[in-house]
């Protein structure tokens, strides 16, 4: 991840590429709804997965953010619905940072199927960096340096 600092402001600003990391999920029983197909609003627990395991690929967890008391709450998600996954698919989770700032944390999902490659699934999600007590900080700089 490339990321340059404006001296005139002291405000870290996104340079391409940013990260991105896949994950594999396989969807259980419990994730799918009387028709047989994925429970629209599972996708967003998918995109929760590829979030954590994309966080855990450059060395930092949910956990280990709470306890330096970082919190990333969504402020916003989005999905858009091409296909449906089935019982015991297996799906990629691409999940990509697309902002990184100092406050503020962005992320873009795709959902394929693996066997035929079919996009399912895109979506984002905002996350903005608060403290324990629910205000802003600003903590992307030091999830970025360490």
């Amino acid at each position: 991840m490339a990321l340059q600092t404006d001296p005139t402001n002291n405000e870290a600003r996104n340079i391409a590429p940013l990260s991105e990391h896949e994950t594999e999920v396989r969807v259980t029983y419990r994730d799918t709804d009387q028709m047989g197909m994925v429970y629209y609003a599972n996708y967003f627990i998918y995109f929760e997965i590829g979030r954590t395991e994309l966080l855990r690929s450059l060395g930092r967890s949910y956990r280990s953010c709470e306890e330096a008391g970082i919190y990333l709450p969504v402020l916003e998600a989005n999905c858009k619905y091409t296909a449906s996954a089935k019982y015991d698919d297996l799906l990629i989770v691409k999940t990509r940072v697309t902002r990184w700032t100092r406050v503020a944390l962005d992320f873009s999902y795709e959902i394929r199927r693996k066997d035929d490659d079919a996009l399912l699934v895109q979506g984002i999600t905002r996350h903005v960096f608060i403290n324990k007590d629910g205000r802003v900080i600003r903590a992307g700089d030091r999830i970025l340096s360490a």
